[in-house]
């Protein structure tokens, strides 16, 4: 059977229940971590900012890099360049843990991004304790104040927000709930089907005070400057980074296009 949303997201609501009886200790957890790098900060500049992804395997793609070393990968990532670093946590669908996402805020200067499917304030503290700069929330699984509560919690807690969108329905809920980082996902969440120009169609829509990300289906300098074209402040690259023992030289040239803004 094909993997789909709702099987996600299913799994996902039966992982997290386990968290609410341990809302105490993760709250004085993420109390007492240390102040993380601020993540919008580190999207703002003169060329397009690359949020670079440590990813394993995924629905669409199967199998990346199974043996891929989070700390490892991740180094190399802030090394060549890297703003970023976005750290999937998805056991069972992407082959992360929170335990990648610990060990490499802990070894990067860069802020880390936990990309998962957020859905309770717990996973919230989860990242924040574990040395996260910001959280993934994504506009397609949430009710519209479901995403406000869990975007203002997460600010709450230092963390930044990055509210990934799909359609210019979901551009309007992300901007309800306050959204100041906003990012563009080109493949569907129902089909996987990447579908670039539909994208950065939206991408060009977002306002120009919110930080505009550009998600999915690009793996060289040419296809980040399409996106830039549309107005994207940072990119955010996995498969093609992940997939290559040898990233530097992808993300030199890709950190090298400069910022159009919107």
């Amino acid at each position: 059977m094909p993997t789909t949303l709702d099987t996600i997201l299913t799994r996902t609501r039966q992982s997290v229940r386990a968290l609410r009886g341990q809302r105490p200790a993760l709250e004085r957890a993420a109390a007492d971590a240390p102040v993380p790098p601020p993540f919008a900060a580190a999207l703002r500049g003169a060329h397009v900012s690359l949020i670079a992804e440590v990813k394993r395997r995924s629905p669409s793609a199967g199998a990346i890099r199974v043996d891929l070393d989070a700390v490892a990968t991740a180094t190399a990532y802030a090394d060549a360049g890297a703003s970023a670093v976005s750290v999937l946590t998805d056991e069972p669908f992407f082959g992360g843990s929170l335990g990648d996402l610990r060990d490499v805020a802990s070894a990067v200067a860069v802020p880390v991004l936990r990309k998962d499917f957020i859905l309770c304030e717990e996973q919230i503290l989860e990242a924040r304790a574990a040395g996260a700069s910001a959280v993934l929330l994504i506009a397609h699984a949430l009710q519209p104040a479901r995403l406000l509560a869990l975007r203002s919690f997460a600010e709450s807690t230092g963390l930044a927000a990055l509210v990934e969108i799909h359609d210019a329905s979901e551009l309007q809920d992300a901007l309800a709930a306050g959204a100041g980082i906003v990012g563009v996902n080109s493949r569907s969440l129902d089909t996987f089907a990447i579908d670039t120009g539909a994208a950065w169609a939206l991408l060009a829509q977002v306002p120009p005070h919110c930080i505009g990300v550009a998600e999915s289906g690009m793996a060289t300098a040419a296809e980040v400057r399409q996106a830039a074209d549309a107005g994207a402040d940072a990119v955010l690259i996995g498969t093609a980074l992940s997939a290559t023992e040898r990233p530097a030289r992808i993300i030199r040239d890709i950190i090298g296009v400069p910022r159009v803004g919107r």
